[in-house]
């Protein structure tokens, strides 16, 4: 018996510690390199270790992330583990070639080696079969530079970027090769050759219909706008080449074409395009008409806000009208003029309208506008980004997006012009964000804003009578009178800035013969709470002259022989200066100083594009000796000394609704002003048809304090060619002006029209006088000395395409007509007698300088007696134009 428990204790003891032993002996089992076999059975492991080779630019970490392995995890060999981990690196795109291997497993323990081969770097691209210029365009749209690694994606989508590229040319058969050159002096980098046969361009041979009856070939072809047959006479100025995105855009117009004839079936069944050589195709539709559609009845559902009469009268449509579904998109979906415009500007930002067709009884068609309004939406937040040139506030009060405010789609357009306008921002890039949430009722909005430099300096020199003649000018549009005695760490530069006003500085001088000084200053919001304008300036201005001697002196004798008989005269170029300098007189002077104080305030009738301003404004001209002016008294001679005064009251009413200006789009501005000064001559109770005949101190006293009124008014339109950002822009001018006169005897000898040339601020006989230009003629070629114009017209129009619109510069090319004249007298105005002109120019931008442009301009008529036409001219501006 005590053998037997011996016995069984025994073998009770060997059961219990054979899976110990037959564990440890697992452990201590290492399998290197092992076999596996796909088709066998497969079998849990837990990942011990993970190693990478083969790649030297990305850490260990990142590389295994790629796989989605990592130690630790359970993994089934064979299995899907693996195999989704290798097809994770394929799909990456940047290895050439994948494995990943089992170094070594200990009992259920494994380690794995991903071996990888990276894909060769880009050292250079060479583009061959193309100009310099398609190179540079080719290069920026297929994204493979220097440094990148090839990736069969990449050469995929470059293939397919190029094709395009040359099919929306017309090249539509164009062919493209990459191939990949391996790199002598380094295994790891590539050139790619981009090897392309543009062909040559696909233009359309011909294009024919099937089936069409109701709209003619002819009219059918006129429909389609970008795929026009070669070889027509009308299609002289149409694009003939065939390009397939263009194709399909003409197809869907040629449908809408028969949608808004009332054929709502209409389609096209069949098309197809086949080559009829190597250059042109053949285009073919088959065209299933359909029957004529007309309305029967329109029924509005769920609208409370507005009765149904309102908006079936806005619709445009009624019984009986025919079924035109172009216009109904129109009317529903225009951002111009839908019937959505009544809801969102009243709040109704989640009103939606689906129009259902009910009904189908014969040729008639039962409409059911179903409406769902919702409820009307509050402004919720109103966040502003990009703004690092002005307060806060300052951009803030030209909204008219205010939190607690109902929301408003004409209010957001509005804002979006007024932010345009300041100056302080790039226009072309001014983002709105409306963010409704249904939830709550509210709406977002958010501003996003690129702040550009709008302080302006002017600094130019130049040769004249008297030698040099320099001008510095300086304009802070951001000016902060408020932090000129109160510093603010806020503000950045010399000057205080931030409250968006304006403050110029002006001088222009060439020593002793003539110099100029002005300041003025503007602030928009007059006291931060309305757009109420307030202005301030001042100037004064000194021009001098030789003495009698110079024009009787040797030297003008010689000048008047060369003019006179050809005779060049040695050196009188470069004697010109010196003796002009010699004969400085200072006793014979013009002088003129003023100031002037305004007031200008928004209106909200007619509408609030309106604005009234009026300016209070002294002057004083000094005159010793000065023979320049053309002032006639009533003794026949010329009034050369003496002080005019000048006291007047400015009155304008302006309406600017522009959307930019830099380059306008669309809008229109005018401006009505009324100059006046008090009539002197009206309760002075003397007869200045006769008065200082024979004194001439008594002549020169008429002119003591002048008199006049002065009408003015300058208007211009804006009218986009194309609904699309940049497109060319027709921009229509009108404008006139008369300078009236309380007595005849007694007219203003100042503040008369200077006409003609480039219409700059410069030169004239006359210094008090008002420039207007007129391209394609000389400089005050129709009003000369002696014959001031007390009236002018000028009329025109420009076509302008923008050539770049960025905030560092904008670039405009245009083409005008104009025409215009100007008289010396009031009563012989006649708009119908005017001088015309035809040129080219181009306009130039800079934050930092403002508009500048050239022009050139041919005059077709003869001014002031002429045997010839004005003929060409050449016109430089500076500055922005009216």
């Amino acid at each position: 018996m005590r053998h037997i428990f011996s016995l069984i204790l025994f073998i009770l003891a060997v059961s219990f510690c054979y899976p110990v032993t037959v564990h440890a002996q697992e452990l201590n089992d290492t399998i290197y390199n092992p076999t596996i076999l796909y088709n066998g059975t497969p079998k849990k492991y837990e990942i011990a270790g993970i190693k990478v080779e083969g790649v030297k630019n990305y850490e260990d970490y990142v590389l295994i992330g790629i796989s989605g392995l990592a130690v630790g995890q359970t993994i089934t060999v064979p299995g899907d583990d693996i195999t989704g981990a290798v097809k994770r690196y394929w799909d990456h795109g940047l290895f050439s070639s994948v494995s990943i291997d089992a170094e070594k497993i200990i009992g259920n323990k494994i380690y794995l080696h991903i071996k990888l081969t990276q894909r060769p770097r880009i050292a250079d691209i060479v583009f061959h079969g193309v100009k310099k210029s398609e190179r540079e365009d080719l290069q920026a749209k297929i994204g493979m530079v220097k440094g990148l690694q090839i990736t069969p994606n990449a050469i995929d989508r470059a293939k397919t970027l190029i094709k395009k590229h040359f099919d929306e040319k017309g090249f539509k058969n164009a062919e493209v090769d990459i191939v990949e050159r391996e790199d002598p002096e380094n295994d790891e980098q590539v050139y790619v050759d981009v090897n392309i046969d543009k062909k040559t361009k696909v233009k359309v041979h011909q294009i024919s219909f099937e089936g069409n009856s109701i709209l003619s070939d002819k009219k059918l072809k006129r429909v389609m706008k970008k795929t026009n047959e070669k070889g027509k006479l009308i299609n002289l100025f149409r694009t003939k080449k065939f390009i397939q995105e263009k194709y399909e855009e003409d197809k869907q117009l040629i449908i809408d074409k028969y949608n808004e004839l009332g054929y709502r079936d209409a389609q096209i069944v069949v098309d197809s395009v086949s080559a009829y050589d190597e250059k042109t195709v053949d285009v073919y539709m088959k065209i299933h008409e359909g029957e004529k559609y007309y309305i029967r009845n329109i029924t509005w559902v769920g609208n409370t806000v507005y009765p149904s009469d309102l908006l079936s009268q806005q619709l445009r449509m009624k019984k009986g009208d025919v079924y035109n579904q172009k216009l109904i998109n129109e009317r529903l979906n225009s951002d111009e003029d839908a019937i959505g415009n009544n809801y969102y500007n009243s709040g109704y930002v989640f009103y939606h309208l689906d129009p259902v067709e009910v009904n189908i009884d014969g040729d008639s068609i039962d409409l059911e506008m179903r409406i769902v309004e919702g409820e009307p939406a509050t402004i919720s937040h109103v966040r502003i980004n990009g703004n690092d040139r002005l307060y806060e506030n300052i951009v803030r009060r030209e909204l008219r997006t205010r939190p607690g405010d109902l929301f408003s789609r004409e209010a957001l357009e509005r804002s979006y012009r007024e932010i345009a306008q300041m100056g302080h921002f790039n226009p072309e890039n001014i983002q709105m964000d409306v963010q409704p949430n249904q939830t709550d009722g509210t709406v977002d909005i958010n501003w996003g804003l690129e702040s550009k430099a709008n302080d302006q300096v002017e600094f130019s020199a130049g040769w004249g009578q008297t030698g040099v003649i320099g001008k510095l000018s300086l304009k802070f549009t951001n000016f902060s009178f408020a932090n000129l005695f109160h510093k603010n760490d806020n503000y950045r530069g010399i000057l205080p800035q931030g409250d968006g006003q304006t403050l110029t500085l002006s001088g222009q001088t060439n020593g002793r013969y003539y110099q100029s000084y002005s300041i003025s200053f503007l602030d928009p919001w007059f006291g931060g709470k309305r757009p109420t304008q307030f202005s301030v300036s001042a100037f004064y201005s000194k021009q001098t002259d030789v003495s009698d001697q110079y024009y009787n002196s040797a030297y003008m004798n010689n000048y008047y022989n060369t003019l006179l008989y050809g005779n060049y005269y040695n050196g009188y170029y470069n004697n010109y200066y010196d003796n002009y300098e010699s004969y400085y007189d200072p006793s014979k002077s013009f002088q003129m100083f003023g100031v002037s104080v305004g007031w200008g305030k928004r209106l909200r009738w007619p509408d609030d594009y309106f604005q009234l301003s009026a300016e209070l404004s002294y002057q004083r001209f000094i005159l010793r000796d000065w023979s320049y002016l053309y002032i006639r008294l009533n003794n026949g001679q010329y009034m050369t000394t003496g002080n005019c005064n000048n006291i007047s009251l400015n009155l304008t009413l302006s309406r600017n609704s522009t959307d930019n200006p830099i380059f306008p789009r669309y809008g229109s501005e005018f401006t009505a002003s009324l100059q006046i000064t008090p009539p002197y001559s009206l309760f002075s109770n003397k007869d200045y048809s006769t008065y200082g005949k024979n004194d001439y101190n008594e002549a020169a006293s008429m002119y003591k304090w002048i008199e006049y009124h002065k009408w003015k008014f300058r208007a211009k339109t804006y009218t986009p060619l194309m609904d699309i950002k940049k497109c060319p822009v027709i921009m229509t001018r009108t404008e006139f002006g008369i300078l009236g006169h309380f007595n005849k005897y007694k007219r203003s000898p100042f503040e008369t029209f200077y006409v003609g040339g480039d219409g700059m601020t410069g030169y004239s006989y006359n210094y008090a006088s008002e420039t207007i230009a007129l391209r394609g003629y000389e400089n005050g070629a129709l009003t000369p000395y002696g014959s001031e114009g007390y009236a002018y017209i000028r009329l025109g129009a420009e076509l302008r395409y923008p050539l770049m619109l960025e905030n560092s510069t904008s670039i405009y090319a245009l083409g005008f007509v104009e025409a215009g004249n100007a008289w010396t007298d009031v009563a012989k105005f006649n708009p119908f007698s005017l001088k015309r002109s035809a040129g080219v120019g181009v306009r130039i931008f800079l934050p930092m300088v403002g508009m500048m442009g050239i022009d050139w301009a041919y005059g077709f008529d003869k001014i002031n007696g002429s045997m010839s036409q004005s003929g060409s001219q050449f016109h430089f501006i500076i500055g922005q134009e009216f």
